[in-house]
């Protein structure tokens, strides 16, 4: 082995001893009810930092295994168990290490392996980056020196442009990965349709990307089918290159839907349900209250003050979806479901679809005369006349294009409604 690859697993070995050292004096920060919840309580500040509770290391990592080698960072504590995983390739003729290596140490500072992978060939196409992610993920758990760090039952997919449309490849693949997340994903003559997916999928894109166009990823985010947890924000003022360097806004979103989703860790909800944090967002759709595959499903007794509650199971079979009989030419239409109910209280959500043009704000009117009560709204503002509840958009998801949707959820109390809601538009 040339003397820097010596040199470089020699580090692996002295940071495990470093973390064994760490986990014989340092107590678990492991809630009892989710072994995969790691650090300490966040905030909006702390969500936002560029380097989170946990100190890293990093290591090079030779080519072979299918890929053309990269870099791995990682956590150093060893006192917590194993940590999920993302795996992450670059976009048509870029490096990891020119574009997107900044990420690494970011992310691994929040409780996550990190492996950024160079490709083959820079001029691979999505398919080919799809088999290298893939082919990473399974060096990291059966080969890598640090596999027995990682989780092998929590890894996920990230990646931009070409890179991107091969994660969305790679979810399609393997449906066993807990999430994907695509920077401004797409490939030429490549329309990525993700209606078959299984996997939580994340879109962030560029206002100004002229490259992969909104109205491109609008097509790809309208194809994910609502049985899967995703989102969709899209950066005000960025272009197709404002991933490739260090990119504050888009990691304030990007680290809590990782830790929604690797670490089944709902506390990071609270910052996307609804979106906390505007700043830097022109648009965000998302399918709240994004509950993980297998995390919780009981909701409070009460609702919580500030946050949605994850998915409870209904006491009864929930009605099946009411949606407005359209008029001819109607600018909107909406559809109700109620996604979960407890004793006193359900959750409810609205889809708001444009009709055959786009529109640029739309207002939702439910009857619930049945005596039910609205307490929260998330991705919509309220107000109320007697009866009647009246959503209108939020400065994010007004504008729809033709056939395009959105979704607002809400809490209330009282037996779950029935409404034929309504929807115009100015």
């Amino acid at each position: 082995m040339p003397r820097s690859g010596i040199v470089t697993w020699l580090a692996v070995g002295l940071a495990a001893v470093l973390g064994l050292t760490m986990a014989m004096t340092t107590p678990p920060a492991a809630a009892a009810d989710n072994p995969y919840q790691r650090g300490p309580d966040p905030t909006l500040a702390s969500v936002a930092a560029s380097r989170g509770p946990f100190a890293t290391t990093q290591a090079t990592v030779p080519p072979g295994n299918g890929f053309n080698g990269g870099y791995v960072y990682y956590p150093t504590d060893t006192s917590l168990g194993t940590w999920g995983a993302v795996a992450i390739v670059p976009g048509y003729s870029a490096l990891f290490a020119n574009e997107e290596a900044w990420m690494g140490p970011w992310l691994a500072s929040f409780g996550f392996v990190v492996l950024g992978i160079e490709t083959n060939s820079r001029t691979d196409g999505a398919d080919a980056r799809a088999t290298q992610l893939l082919a990473g993920l399974d060096y990291l758990t059966r080969s890598s020196p640090v596999r027995d760090r990682v989780d092998p039952n929590r890894l996920s997919v990230m990646g931009h442009s070409a890179g991107g449309a091969g994660t969305l490849l790679a979810a399609l693949r393997r449906p066993s990965l807990k999430t994907a997340v695509g920077l401004a994903p797409g490939a030429p003559g490549n329309s990525l349709n993700m209606s078959t997916t299984q996997v939580p999928t994340m879109l962030i894109s560029g206002q100004n990307d002229g490259t992969v166009t909104p109205s491109y990823v609008q097509g790809i985010y309208n194809t994910l089918p609502a049985s899967v947890e995703h989102a969709w924000a899209e950066l005000a003022g960025n272009d197709h290159l404002s991933f490739t360097r260090p990119n504050p806004t888009e990691m304030r979103i990007l680290i809590p839907w990782l830790k929604i989703f690797l670490d089944n860790d709902t506390r990071y909800t609270q910052f996307l349900c609804p979106l906390a944090d505007s700043t830097g967002v022109s648009r965000y759709n998302s399918t709240c209250p994004l509950v993980p595959p297998g995390g919780p499903t009981s909701p409070p007794t009460t609702p919580p003050t500030s946050t949605p509650p994850p998915t409870g199971p209904p006491t009864s079979t929930p009605p099946p979806p009411t949606t407005t009989p359209p008029p001819s030419g109607a600018a909107c239409t909406a559809t109700y479901r109620t996604v979960g109910s407890w004793s006193g209280g359900f959750q409810g959500e609205v889809t708001v679809t444009a009709g055959s043009a786009a529109i640029s704000g739309w207002t939702v009117r439910l009857d619930l005369s049945g005596g039910q009560s609205i307490s929260q709204v998330w991705n919509g503002t309220l107000s109320t006349s007697g009866s009647t509840a009246t959503v209108r958009n939020v400065s994010y998801n007004g504008s729809l294009a033709a056939a395009g949707s959105t979704t607002f959820g809400f809490l209330g109390s009282g037996t779950p409604p029935v409404p034929t809601p309504t929807c115009t538009s100015p």
